[in-house]
């Protein structure tokens, strides 16, 4: 008689036994244990039943917080405005048009010979005065000094007053007098500060030209472009404003109403040199409008390249 007394036997059956082998299929579908992928259908039942509640409520606490969160926007005017926004109170200015060409920089280059380039700078203007030259549907009203203005109405941008800064002269650079419009940037809110009267430190044409004016067409912020350089101020003798030499200030505020468009001046050059670089400054002039000429934090005006064969 053995001294084991099934001791081994015992012993034998604790070790781990291999596991079954299984083909593809079986691993698909085990008809031996009903499982489906290695689970069984109450157990993948658990698992889609779990998931589904768990992406559920996961859904609501994010339907909760964007609600709470857009509770908060206001979609016709921002919630930080004026000097507690990022935009702060001091518009910039800007010029059109500008190349999309990035490699061309601020460069208004053409050659008023060739048909090709002077088609490239107006097809940008176009494109810009699309929206001013399609005003149908909107509420909009021809604003001057002499009425009584609303901060709600929209006033009209009158393309007509443009003088010959207009498509069918082709802005001027087939006759070798290009326009560039500028405008201000829409701040929200901001109300500009004119000056009714000239200071020293303009410029005499600019001067000249408030000194002429009505005092009620006073309210206007003024501009003003003249050589950036001392070479580029000798080619400045003869440049038109239009509708005038400055912005109105019955366009102001912005409220973000309906239809609203950037008021502009058309600044045509008459005589810009040819074959030569001509470096432009452009400012706008109001009390509430900061200047700065700094090339790394340039405020209150605008700088471009002409350069005409």
């Amino acid at each position: 008689m053995s001294k084991n007394n099934g001791k081994g036997d015992q012993y034998e059956n604790q070790f781990p036994q291999p596991a079954r082998k299984q083909t593809f299929s079986e691993m698909l579908y085990d008809p031996q244990d009903g499982t489906i992928l290695g689970r069984t259908p109450k157990s993948w039942g658990q698992l889609f039943l779990f998931y589904a509640i768990f992406y559920i409520i996961l859904a609501i606490l994010f339907s909760i917080c964007m609600q709470a969160m857009l509770s908060t926007v206001n979609d016709d005017q921002p919630k930080w405005q004026l000097e507690e926004s990022l935009i702060g109170t001091n518009p910039g200015l800007g010029i059109r048009p500008i190349s999309e060409e990035t490699e061309r920089g601020s460069v208004i280059e053409f050659d008023k010979k060739k048909p090709a380039e002077i088609e490239y700078w107006t097809g940008l203007i176009d494109d810009y005065l699309k929206d001013y030259k399609s005003t149908e549907g909107r509420k909009m009203k021809h604003c001057d000094f002499n009425q009584t203005h609303n901060d709600q109405d929209v006033c009209v941008v009158d393309e007509t007053q443009f003088g010959p800064c207009t498509a069918a002269n082709n802005y001027g650079y087939n006759q070798g007098k290009p326009c560039v419009f500028l405008k201000l940037n829409k701040i929200y809110g901001w109300v500009p500060q004119v000056y009714d009267a000239a200071t020293p430190n303009m410029p005499e044409d600019l001067q000249q030209t408030i000194n002429n004016s009505k005092v009620e067409e006073r309210q206007k912020i003024w501009v003003s472009c003249n050589g950036h350089y001392g070479k580029d101020k000798e080619q400045f003798q003869n440049i038109s404003y239009y509708p005038s030499q400055g912005i109105p200030s019955y366009y102001y505020p912005y409220l973000n109403q309906p239809g609203y468009l950037s008021p502009l001046v058309a600044v045509q050059f008459h005589d810009p040199p040819i074959g030569s670089l001509m470096d432009v400054e452009c400012r706008a002039w109001a009390k509430n409008i900061i200047y700065s000429g700094s090339l790394r934090d340039r405020k209150g005006s605008v700088t471009f390249q002409f350069l005409m064969d």
